[in-house]
């Protein structure tokens, strides 16, 4: 069996490919299959050769089976990509000297120099940039 096609189903192509062409074209599309398969075989031979003398001596080194794009199982790889990232830090509660909650839920940081509080009624600061 070749890859899901059996011998039975190759010969009634051939048998059938034979009645179609008639036996007086035949010896002469079968020099042509042949020259054709010949011609294919040796440029998948000299392609090998060429990307052997480009990639040099680490071409032996190369695990081929490895990047055999069969092998892949998307589920496996998102489930190993997921697993392996470092675990995240516990996040700290916020004391009362740390900035008010609605700040942290804002997305704002903290830093050593701290903004004075605004006065009730004042409109804090507009940056056109940062938006």
């Amino acid at each position: 069996m070749f890859n899901g096609i059996t011998i039975e189903k190759l010969l009634l192509i051939a048998l059938i490919a034979g009645m179609i062409i008639g036996p007086q074209r035949l010896p002469r599309y079968a020099a042509a299959l042949g020259q054709f398969v010949r011609r294919a075989r040796d440029f998948a031979r000299s392609a090998g050769s060429r990307v052997k003398e480009e990639m040099g001596e680490d071409f032996d080194d190369v695990d081929w089976r490895t990047l055999d794009p069969r092998q892949y199982d998307p589920r496996r790889i998102i489930r190993e990509a997921l697993l392996d990232d470092p675990p995240t830090p516990p996040v700290k509660p916020q004391s009362a000297t740390m900035a008010p909650a609605g700040a942290a839920a804002a997305g704002a940081t903290t830093t050593s120099t701290k903004a004075p509080p605004l006065a009730v009624g004042e409109i804090p600061p507009f940056d056109a940039e940062a938006t």
